[in-house]
């Protein structure tokens, strides 16, 4: 009898919490966040991240009054000034914040400074949802972190190919304008990059006009070929034969469309005769480009 007593189990106070169910196996707890009130938590100044689009954040405080914050966010103590820094999640709080919430769930992490800031930058620059001028200043900002480290180490700290760095990196030499419908998301890099190397006054002409709605994003490739760039023209004189193309172009696109007039066999052939124009236009700038 006293052998059998021996050999029980002892049981602990976490052990009466285990789930000994089937869905526990190969599960293990994690430490639970907390709930913080909004008003102990601040955003690091020190955040790569600085946009904030205003209808993509209204769409999470929605989803957050229907569902409550399903992720928490990540903090630090900042013990002298009594307060929660922003480690991760700035977008979630300031969501919370609209919804109308007075806390949110955080987990409380002590990262050290130096690595903080790698941290902060790293999640943002693999973030498809930031625009590519704030992924490109969170790559600088790393390389600044890694002691000024070669372009290569900062890729392969991040762990991404180094000539999608240099994408990203090249929208920071655009044009006012373009950075502009960047940053709005009215154009995407991929767009961006055959214009990269056009004059500054070009790039200014086509951010504009595509600010105002005169120019569609899709047609930035037009303008970007390799001998435009090489051949570097004066922005003063090819802004108006930009213009000129492009009011152009409008007016053959909206004939191309139905004519209620003309038969089917008419409208195939006015298409035709406008398509062969429009080639015929964009020879004639290739050869001025030359």
């Amino acid at each position: 009898m006293s052998e059998q007593r021996g050999r029980r189990k002892r049981f602990s106070v976490d052990a009466l919490f285990t789930d000994t169910s089937a869905r526990g196996v190969g599960v293990s707890e994690l430490v639970e966040a907390k709930l913080i009130q909004l008003d102990r938590i601040e955003p690091d100044p020190r955040q790569p991240r600085t946009d904030f689009d205003a209808d993509a954040l209204e769409e999470l405080a929605g989803s957050i009054r229907a569902d409550g914050v399903l992720q928490p966010i990540a903090v630090r103590y900042d013990a002298e000034r009594d307060i929660y820094v922003i480690i991760h999640g700035e977008r979630r709080w300031r969501a919370a914040r609209n919804a109308g919430l007075d806390t949110i769930p955080a987990v409380v992490r002590d990262v050290p400074e130096d690595r903080r800031l790698i941290h902060q930058l790293v999640e943002n620059v693999l973030r498809e949802d930031l625009n590519a001028l704030d992924r490109a200043a969170a790559l600088r900002g790393l390389k600044a972190s890694m002691n000024d480290a070669p372009w290569e180490q900062v890729a392969e700290a991040v762990g991404i190919r180094r000539s999608r760095l240099y994408q990203l990196l090249g929208t920071e030499k655009l044009a006012e304008p373009l950075q502009e419908a960047l940053r709005r998301g009215i154009i995407s890099e991929k767009q961006t990059r055959s214009i990269q190397r056009l004059p500054e006054g070009v790039q200014t002409e086509l951010g504009n006009q595509i600010l105002g709605g005169q120019l569609a994003p899709a047609a930035l490739a037009t303008y970007g070929t390799t001998r435009t760039a090489r051949a570097g023209h004066a922005s003063a004189d090819y802004a108006p034969l930009l213009r000129q193309a492009t009011s152009m172009r409008r007016t053959i696109d909206a004939l191309t469309g139905p004519a209620t007039n003309a038969t089917a066999r008419e409208r195939a052939r006015i298409r035709a005769s406008l398509v062969d124009l429009r080639e015929t236009i964009d020879l004639l700038l290739r050869r001025l480009e030359d």
